[in-house]
C-alpha cells in the first residue's frame, strides 16, 4: 500500500502541534515565523560557501517582502543589518556592509536638556532669555540701553499675546530684572514702553492668517465701492437653444 494513503493517527498529529507560547521569541515580528526559521537554519550551516549563499537568498526574500523600501537609500544595508539582528548576531556571513554589534544597538542616547529654564514665564519664550543674556554681556552705553528697551517692548508684546488684556510697565520691568539676575534694572527709571493699544493692534495684524497658495477666495456679490449687488450679465439669463 502506498505510504501517502496511510491514515494518520489524530493523537500523533495533535502531539506535534506548535503553540505560540512554546515557540521562540520573534526578534523582528514583521517578517514572520518562517523567515525566522530560515535564518536559524542558515546560522547552523557549517559550510561557509553554502551559508553565504543561503544568507543572500534570505536577503532577496526580505527585499520582496518590503517592496516599498526599494526606493529608500541604503536599502540593502538595512536588510543585512536586520538579518544579523534576527540571528541574534550568531550568523557568520560575508556582508558587503559593516556588521552591527549588540553593544552599539544597546547604547542609549544622551538625555536632552530642556532649554526652558524659566517655566514661570513661558509666554516670553526662550529667545527673550537669549537676548537678555546677550544684553548682560554688553558694555554700558546707548547701544545697550536701546537693546534693553527693545527687549522690554518685546516682553510686553508677548505678555499681551498671552493675557489679551493690559499690563503695566512696572510688571515688565520686574520680570526683566528677575530674568536678568538683577543686571538689567529699569524699575526706578522713567522709561515708558509702547502703548498697549498699539501692541494689541500689532498682535492682531500678525495673527491674521494668509490664505495658502491655490485656495480660492470667497468673493461677495456686492460691489465693493457702492455696496450694491453686481449687475447680472445680460447673457446669463439667456435660455439654452
Amino acid at each position: 500500500m502506498n505510504s501517502k494513503y496511510i491514515k494518520e493517527n489524530s493523537n500523533d498529529v495533535v502531539h506535534h502541534l506548535e503553540y505560540n507560547a512554546e515557540r521562540s521569541h520573534l526578534i523582528i515580528p514583521e517578517y514572520g515565523r518562517h523567515l525566522q526559521k530560515l535564518i536559524d537554519q542558515a546560522t547552523i550551516i557549517e559550510d561557509d560557501v553554502e551559508r553565504n549563499k543561503a544568507a543572500k537568498y534570505i536577503i532577496q526574500v526580505m527585499g520582496s517582502l518590503n517592496p516599498h523600501l526599494r526606493d529608500v537609500p541604503d536599502f540593502q544595508h538595512k536588510l543585512w543589518d536586520q538579518i544579523f539582528i534576527m540571528s541574534d548576531f550568531k550568523l557568520v556571513a560575508d556582508s558587503p556592509y559593516p556588521i552591527p554589534s549588540r553593544e552599539v544597538l544597546q547604547l542609549k542616547p544622551d538625555v536632552l536638556q530642556y532649554p526652558q529654564n524659566f517655566p514661570k514665564y513661558r509666554y516670553y519664550g526662550n529667545n527673550i532669555k537669549y537676548m537678555i543674556d546677550v544684553a548682560n554681556k554688553w558694555e554700558e552705553g546707548e547701544m545697550k540701553n536701546a537693546l534693553v528697551k527693545v527687549i522690554a517692548n518685546h516682553m510686553k508684546k508677548s505678555y499681551l499675546s498671552w493675557n489679551k488684556d493690559t499690563v503695566k510697565d512696572d510688571v515688565i520691568f520686574e520680570h526683566l530684572y528677575e530674568l536678568s539676575d538683577g543686571k538689567l534694572n529699569l524699575i526706578q527709571s522713567t522709561e515708558e514702553l509702547l502703548n498697549t493699544t498699539d501692541l494689541l493692534r500689532t498682535n492682531k495684524r500678525v495673527s491674521n492668517k494668509i490664505l495658502p497658495v491655490g485656495q480660492p477666495k470667497i468673493l461677495s456679490n456686492k460691489n465693493l465701492k457702492t455696496g450694491k449687488p453686481n449687475p447680472i450679465h445680460k447673457n446669463q439669463n439667456r435660455k439654452p437653444l
